[in-house]
């Protein structure tokens, strides 16, 4: 079981996701932790072009490399997250994502 993962950011090891593209350090499941992740998420407003739903099944925490998005949390206040913005997000957290500039993400699911 690797102990370290490790690797750098390279446009072509991103890969399809729900909505942009990720370039995975950690999957679920690697050395036996199911609940952690982690990795760079990359969108663009032509790829949301419309704000869009998103239900937080696992506590995520991002780190805003690039651009501008904005996240809207059910019952609570709204964020404008650009670069060098963080937030940690609780599982459960009804939110709404809108994409303002292409973003780059580095995020951990745990």
């Amino acid at each position: 079981m690797s102990q370290v993962f490790h690797a750098h950011h390279d446009p072509a090891e991103f890969v399809p996701f729900e909505v942009g593209t990720v370039q995975w350090l950690r999957r679920n499941g690697d050395n036996g932790n199911q609940a952690l992740a982690s990795g760079i998420w990359q969108i663009t407003p032509e790829q949301a072009p419309e704000p869009f739903n998103l239900p937080i099944n696992e506590d995520e925490t991002i780190y805003i490399v690039s651009g501008h998005i904005r996240i809207e949390v059910e019952g609570q206040e709204t964020f404008d997250l650009t670069a060098g913005s963080m937030a940690s997000l609780s599982k459960g957290a009804l939110t709404r994502w809108s994409i303002i500039e292409p973003t780059v993400e580095f995020f951990v699911y745990s």
